[in-house]
């Protein structure tokens, strides 16, 4: 059987993750600050740790006979409204992190392969309609956010101990992913969510607000084709950072209506105030994790079809319904 270790199993992707690997028959350690939410995790034992500390790193990976894998989802993120107070402090968390569990990973007999959860927020601010760029021309790198610098740092730390290391390493470049189980509030929530439970609240006929002028155009990921492609990438032999998402283009606007459609209030009105924004546009290329045959399979309609009825959920479990 084999075995891995899934660092941030408690988190939104993690869980998922944590799910998928045991269908295929994996044992699983997770580790965490803290367990899923939403549901029971599935791992076989759970570890309750800060991977910012470097003894906890070395407990984590302590293991008799080794890890097969290592999954490396712990991190410190957010939404727009969480990049830019919280830079600072992900910066200095996420990079602790990613420095001692790869300095652990070193240390070890067995080498596992290595998986890192990047961000396309490693990419620059792009004018709507730029061509399509690759994963290389995210240099000269120029991230419109800390957290980008920080996933950049990580990228080139592990790319260079896997080499000097003989450590199999797969990076990821994650586009924004949303689904059940994810944050929907708290600040940490990320946009499909917040619009999700924005229109749950509202009632018809009254107004949501979205943060600028609803223009910037973004792609949306639904849960189960990110783990279906991070099962892909470590089954192949590439050892490059690889974006990983859906090739369908919405504005900010675009996934507001879309969400109050599924709702069923269709007199809900947009209204855009102030607020953080982030990037304009990113438009990459998912040529390369296309080699390995994955491809999206959930349109955004799809997704938000099955996420809004989850979010809606949890809203009137909180707040009554609406």
């Amino acid at each position: 059987m084999k075995k891995a270790l899934v660092c941030g199993a408690g988190g939104f992707i993690g869980s998922h993750l944590v799910k998928r690997l045991k269908k295929e028959g994996y044992w699983i350690r997770g580790v965490d600050l803290k367990k899923p939410i939403y549901s029971k995790t599935a791992a076989d034992e759970f570890f309750l740790l800060d991977l910012r500390e470097r003894k906890n790193c070395q407990k984590a990976l302590n293991i008799q006979g080794g890890f097969n894998e290592v999954y490396q989802l712990a991190a410190d993120r957010g939404g727009a409204g969480y990049m830019k107070p919280a830079e600072c402090k992900m910066m200095e968390n996420n990079a602790l992190i990613n420095i001692y569990m790869i300095s652990e990973v070193v240390k070890l007999k067995k080498k596992p392969k290595y998986f890192f959860s990047s961000s396309v927020c490693i990419y620059k601010d792009m004018p709507l309609g730029a061509k399509k760029i690759s994963e290389e021309e995210a240099y000269p790198a120029f991230p419109d956010n800390k957290y980008g610098w920080e996933k950049l740092y990580s990228e080139r730390m592990l790319t260079v101990f896997g080499r000097k290391y003989n450590i199999p390493v797969r990076i990821a470049r994650f586009h924004t992913t949303y689904g059940p189980e994810a944050n929907w509030e708290d600040g940490r929530e990320k946009a499909a969510d917040a619009i999700c439970r924005k229109v749950t609240l509202a009632k018809d006929g009254e107004s949501i607000n979205i943060w600028g002028n609803g223009k910037a155009v973004r792609v949306f990921t639904f849960i189960d084709d990110l783990i279906e492609g991070i099962r892909a990438l470590m089954k192949s032999d590439i050892n490059q950072p690889t974006n990983i998402g859906s090739n369908e283009y919405v504005t900010i606007d675009d996934l507001a209506r879309i969400i109050i459609n599924i709702s069923g209030k269709n007199s809900i009105k947009i209204k855009h105030v102030t607020g953080p924004v982030g990037v304009r546009s990113r438009n990459f290329s998912n040529k390369r994790v296309y080699t390995t045959g994955w491809r999206p399979k959930y349109s955004l309609k799809d997704g938000i079809t099955i996420h809004y009825p989850w979010v809606k959920a949890q809203v009137e479990k909180k707040y009554g319904k609406h």
